[in-house]
């Protein structure tokens, strides 16, 4: 009993963020917000800096705050290490490969150009050397945890812009420790050389990831296999649990990130049969504790330095954000990556990261750096990582309409001119609208094209194709483009939203009309048929027609029964197709009945 009493502070701590999962969270989501403002925000008000301050005087918050931030910090980091086992889990080693220019090229500039900078920023603030690179190192570091969990609640991770953020992520990780051997060095001031140190972490960490691998994919697979073969659910969760906090323990003992060596660890499992066991196993684990961190990083978050130098506070962080998301913005365009890619994915690495609070802590600790910096440091940290969400919601609302006021020529805003003429239309110009423009061209049929993408658009018309800029989804944009007398709408676009769209308003406007839409695959043509096309053209279906057309005259068969029994097979997919969707044969009107 002595001893339950001891540790009523962890209860207490425990409660109060139980309490903030059950009932702020719940509150945050029904306004609309990012769960992590709502952990983010309850840690600032709830933790020792917030009201915790006052507990002393007012007794009863003693039960609603945090009375020890350590009572839940530390399990609070394997919020991090679940994260990015699950992110390795849904790489491999091959994607990996194929992400190495942005990883090394793009993230090794932006940590290294980053850390330049801002260290002779912190220099002429009046910092030490020692202080200023390590205030350097630590505010070119972006937040994976929140990156990341912003992106995977977005389901963005695939994208270019998710790609790119996850490849700057990851180099920063692999920075990680050189900069803790740095603030080490720094620390002991004598001894042994910078140079045999970096030599010594960096043999450290290829000897702990080469442990990781080899020894993953040597046990990981027979381990599960054993497991799985009891049938007992338990014994899998205890099983995925060891080895993922085995993996992150042998990465932080040899001085990295405990959270790369999950990932590795996740990168062995991914190609394996366990994959979505492991994940359904470890998803809720993931929940709880990322909640936990991003409690955690609220409680960093020092209100009362609002106080102190609110200006001089507002303009490092509009700063720190502006400078790196102008530098990966800039970089990422050096390196090819997409302009609105690079826009979102500088906006979102533009905050600082978790990693500050640990290297601030020892190198404080140290007395590398000034309290008062410290403390500064931090709430700039705190702060711009607050800001992620937000800043992920704006760069998704406002930086489309930035790359199109930035690069619409006044030429293509001119709408399709009147015409008497019954053309077809097609929306959208990338490589399928335009082979379907060259096929028309052929054969002599009139038609308009309009493209969403200016730069398509002018290069186009600067070869004398009729293409026009404009949004196919306002129905008076379609109006001008002849849709009142157009024989058939064709959608090639690859956007499901935008194609939704336009079908419904062309099928209001013109329930007669002929709409043929690109479908990615049978469950999308499904959806495309059950809205109203007349016929939907999935790529996956088409390209294995094609295939096996190929291959059978390939094989010596005639070529006119193999195009026949090609068509038939078409026309037998859009019929089960069709009747899936419900029967829709409502336009279903073919060809030859015309």
């Amino acid at each position: 009993m002595a001893g339950a009493i001891g540790n009523i502070d962890a209860y207490s701590d425990a409660l109060v963020v139980l309490g903030t999962a059950g009932i702020v969270v719940p509150l945050v989501r029904r306004f609309g917000l990012s769960p992590v403002l709502g952990y983010l925000g309850a840690g600032a008000v709830l933790g020792p800096l917030g009201l915790g301050t006052f507990k002393e005087e007012i007794p009863a918050l003693y039960w609603l705050t945090v009375v020890d931030a350590k009572n839940v910090s530390a399990i609070a980091d394997l919020g991090v290490v679940f994260l990015l086992f699950l992110i390795g889990l849904e790489l491999s080693f091959q994607r990996l490969l194929t992400m190495r220019r942005l990883v090394f090229g793009l993230g090794g500039l932006q940590v290294v150009l980053s850390t330049a900078v801002i260290a002779g920023v912190a220099a002429l603030a009046g910092n030490t050397g020692a202080a200023s690179i390590i205030i350097g190192s630590c505010l070119a570091l972006s937040s994976t945890a929140i990156v990341l969990d912003v992106l995977s609640h977005q389901r963005r991770l695939a994208t270019a812009a998710g790609r790119t953020c996850f490849s700057v992520l990851l180099a920063q990780d692999l920075a990680v420790a050189p900069i803790l051997l740095l603030v080490s060095i720094l620390a002991n001031g004598v001894g042994r050389s910078a140079l045999t140190g970096l030599v010594l972490a960096v043999a450290n960490a290829t000897l702990a990831l080469g442990i990781i691998v080899i020894v993953g994919r040597l046990l990981l697979r027979p381990l599960f296999r054993l497991v799985a073969a009891a049938g007992t659910s338990e014994l899998f969760v205890a099983a995925t649990l060891f080895v993922i906090v085995a993996s992150a323990v042998v990465a932080g003992l040899a001085g990295m990130s405990m959270a790369l060596g999950a990932f590795v660890a996740g990168l062995l499992l991914s190609e394996s049969e366990f994959r979505k066991a492991i994940e359904t196993t470890i998803e809720p684990f993931k929940g709880i504790l990322l909640g936990l961190f991003f409690f955690t990083v609220g409680m960093n978050i020092d209100l009362r330095e609002l106080a102190h130098a609110p200006l001089l506070l507002l303009a490092c962080v509009i700063g720190l954000i502006g400078f790196k998301a102008a530098l990966i913005f800039g970089l990422g365009r050096l390196l090819r990556v997409p302009r609105l890619a690079a826009i979102e994915t500088g906006l979102l690495l533009g905050p600082g990261g978790e990693f500050a609070f640990v290297v601030i802590g020892v190198a404080a600790a140290a007395q590398l750096v000034a309290p008062s910096a410290a403390s500064f440091t931090l709430a700039v940290t705190s702060i711009t990582m607050a800001l992620i969400p937000l800043l992920a919601m704006a760069a998704r609302r406002f930086a489309p309409r930035l790359e199109e006021r930035k690069l619409v020529d006044p030429d293509l805003l001119v709408p399709p001119p009147a015409s008497g003429q019954a053309r077809a239309i097609v929306v959208g110009h990338g490589r399928v609208g335009q082979v379907v423009c060259d096929v028309l061209d052929v054969h002599r049929y009139p038609y308009l094209a309009t493209d969403r993408d200016p730069e398509v658009v002018a290069s186009h018309r600067r070869r004398g194709r009729e293409v026009y800029y404009g949004d196919a989804t306002n129905p008076a944009y379609l109006k001008s483009c002849g849709l009142m007398t157009a024989p058939a709408l064709i959608v090639t676009i690859h956007d499901h939203a935008a194609i939704d769209e336009i079908v419904r308003i062309a099928r209001e406007l013109r329930p007669d009309l002929v709409i043929v839409s690109r479908a990615r695959d049978a469950t999308h043509a499904r959806h495309l048929y059950g809205i109203g096309v007349t016929d939907a053209v999935p790529e996956t279906i088409e390209a294995s027609l094609q295939l096996s057309e190929a291959a059978l005259v390939g094989l010596g068969l005639p070529t006119g029964p193999v195009i026949a029994s090609i068509h038939e097979k078409r026309d037998e997919f859009r019929h089960e197709l069709q009747e899936a969707a419900g029967g829709n044969d409502t336009h279903a009107i073919r060809p030859k009945e015309r």
